[in-house]
Order: structure tokens, then sequence, then C-alpha cells
């Protein structure tokens, strides 16, 4: 038995450094925090179903299923649990989390998600969708007076990749679907989602508008625009001496 604990706890370790690498900047005991109390190892085959829709490594192909790669734990199991008692609805999502029905399983699904590479926008498309992110970042940094202030990087933490800690209360947004981010900004607007316990949701959704929405949307999807190259210095003029 003791020689068994032994390979499970090394595996577990190449499990956590391998995704320490992952994420860059962060040391390995804030990786843990972010896996919880869960197995990464055992999760994987745990994980086989979610993996259908979520993909497998937590990656999904498709705006109508969120991905989960490098989400926090604890926010993945918040959001299960409320799927089962109808805090939460959704046709699909529900019937698959009322199929789990142990919490070390819980755990461990959601430690393998959070253990993957941490979830990457992809490209800014075309000039439109430039301005759209630099609007989006603008409200997401700073807020404004219309929608009171609010400013999402105070939870959400820089470009949506959360705070160092694990937590059930603020996900991970960077690198979201953007399509995803629109629906559930929405659907907390309309009160169509209702598992904010404090409101604060509501209260910051009510006040943005769709272009607001679609603009920090846009700005979470897409991957960070890097400051902009110095201008090429002009090519020397050759003066004829004729």
């Amino acid at each position: 038995m003791l020689h068994r604990n032994k390979i499970i706890a090394a595996v577990s370790t190449v499990v956590l450094l391998t995704a320490t690498s992952a994420f860059a900047g962060e040391s390995p005991s804030e990786i843990k925090q972010r896996i919880g109390l869960g197995d990464p190892v055992a999760g994987k085959d745990k994980a086989a179903l979610c993996q259908g829709c979520h993909g497998e490594d937590g990656n999904s192909a498709s705006a109508t299923f969120p991905k989960l790669s490098g989400q926090w734990s604890d926010y993945i199991q918040k959001q299960v649990r409320e799927f089962q008692n109808g805090a939460r609805y959704n046709a699909t999502m529900t019937d698959m989390a009322l199929s789990v029905d142990n919490f070390q399983d819980l755990f461990d699904i959601a430690a393998y998600f959070a253990s993957q590479k941490t979830m990457g926008g992809t490209l800014i498309e075309n000039e439109a969708e430039q301005k759209l992110y630099l609007e989006g970042q603008k409200l997401y940094m700073e807020g404004n007076e219309r929608t009171g202030a609010f400013r999402c990087i105070k939870c959400h933490g820089e470009y949506g990749k959360g705070q160092p800690l694990n937590n059930n209360l603020f996900p991970v947004l960077g690198g979201q679907h953007k399509d995803y981010l629109i629906k559930q900004l929405t659907d907390f607007k309309t009160e169509e989602r209702e598992n904010d316990r404090s409101g604060m949701m509501l209260r910051i959704t009510t006040r943005l508008t769709d272009h607001d929405i679609e603009a920090l949307a846009t700005y979470l999807s897409r991957e960070p625009v890097s400051p902009a190259a110095p201008a090429s210095a002009p090519a020397a003029t050759t003066v004829s001496k004729n």
C-alpha cells in the first residue's frame, strides 16, 4: 500500500508540474490552489462524458459549451451543484450534473479541468473587432459613470485570468468563447440566469447596453493586443550629385 501511495503521489506531482508550466508567472502552490481538493489524474477518466461537450482538455470547439481549461476548480464545482439543485438550468447540463452523485468524483473532475493549460483567446479578425476590443478593454479596466463605475478587473483580474487563489465566485473569463460570454452577460441582465446570490452581476449588467456586452466579450475572448511596434525609420534618401 505504501508503495502504491508513493506512485500516486509521484504521478500527481508530475501533473502538477506540467500544469504549472501552463500558467506563466504562477508557482506550484498557486496551481495547487487552482486544482483544489481533487485528484486531476483520477479526474481525467471520470470526466470522459464531460469531454464530449467541453473538449478533452477543456477547450470546447463550440461556443454553446464553455471552455473549462484552467478554470477554478471550486467555481466548476459550484456551477455543477447549482445545476443539480435548480439554481441554474440547461437541458443538457442539468442531466449531466445529476449524473455526478459522488462528491469526490466532482472534486476530481473539476481538478482535472483546472489542471489544464489556461484557456486562450483567438486572434482579432479585423479593424472593427479591434475597435470593439479597445472599447471593451477600457470598460473592463475602468468602468464608467453610466455603469456606476464598476470595474470588472477588480473581481476577475487582469485580462480576465482571475485572482491567484481558488474561489467559487469569480470565474476565469479571459479566453472564453465570445458568444458564450455574450449569452451569459445577457442572461444575467434579463434574469434568465439567477444563481448570483449577491445580485452583483444583475446590478452591473442592467446598466450595460448590447454594444457594451459585445465589446466586453470581444476584449475577453481575444488575445491581448501587443503594444504598437515603433514606426520604422524612413528609408534614407540618396541625393544625386549630378
